[in-house]
């Protein structure tokens, strides 16, 4: 029997594709919706049997706290956080503020359906290794391991991080190259080069892999720098009577939407 579930994420491409994918399997999507600032008002309205809440951040503060009022006002909803690879922190913030489960954003379809099952059955689903994982990094610190948000971020110029971010809002080429007031072909050139330098072969996986190591928060920062700056030297830039040399003003930095894609009464 069918799961009837809702689907959150920060980025609405993951959120839709996941959705799209289980309602493949057989279950009953009432939602897929971005960003997770909504998620506590939505999942009290449609009272799912299971809610996915995917998050880049786990150990952030407070991202957590639409959990805390979905178990205060739908304590039979039953949430399993999509996240990345987790901080034993990260694992517990989530039990703590009321998840039953912890799934990694990059397993396999069949592991989410797994983890979904087990919630609606009043079981904890986190697969066991993760659990291992914590409590040896708890009992044992390890040294911090290498940024790849940081490391994905330098291999990208500034037009290819804001690239990047429109690719995870679901924005075609054309859409992006009007946000970006530049050709198609030039947008597709760019997609091409983000999607090779990040060793990846599709958009979903871009902004999979963006999502799953910080690249995708860090690269919106890293655009919205670099048009603040561009601004700023565009401000500078006037001839001698004072008047603007460039006569415009650059297009500014790109802004997720907060959407919601509804499936289902």
């Amino acid at each position: 029997m069918g799961v009837r579930l809702m689907v959150v994420d920060d980025h609405r491409l993951l959120a839709e594709a996941l959705a799209s994918a289980l309602k493949l399997r057989g279950h009953r999507v009432l939602a897929a919706a971005a960003p997770t600032s909504g998620t506590a008002e939505l999942v009290v309205s449609r009272a799912p049997e299971v809610c996915l809440f995917g998050t880049a951040s786990p150990a952030a503060p407070g991202v957590f706290d639409p959990i805390v009022r979905i178990g205060r006002e739908r304590p039979q909803v039953a949430v399993v956080v999509l996240g990345p690879v987790p901080s034993p922190r990260g694992i517990a913030a989530a039990f703590a503020a009321g998840a039953v489960g912890y799934v990694r954003h990059d397993e396999r379809i069949e592991g989410v359906e797994r983890a979904m099952l087990k919630a609606r059955a009043g079981e904890s689903a986190i697969a066991p290794q993760l659990l291992r994982g914590a409590f040896a990094e708890l009992l044992d610190p390890a040294a911090q391991p290498d940024d790849e948000g940081r490391r994905l971020l330098r291999m990208l110029t500034p037009r290819e991080a804001e690239v990047l971010v429109r690719v995870a809002e679901g924005e075609g080429t054309r859409l992006i190259a009007a946000g970006m007031d530049i050709a198609p072909s030039t947008a597709r050139t760019h997609v091409q080069r983000v999607l090779m330098k990040l060793g990846v072969g599709s958009r979903l996986e871009a902004a999979a892999l963006a999502a799953r190591t910080g690249l995708l928060e860090r690269a919106a920062a890293h655009a919205a720098a670099a048009h603040a700056a561009a601004a700023a030297d565009g401000d500078r830039a006037v001839d001698g009577d004072g008047a603007a040399v460039d006569g415009g003003t650059p297009q500014g930095p790109h802004v997720p939407r907060a959407t919601r894609v509804t499936y289902g009464p």
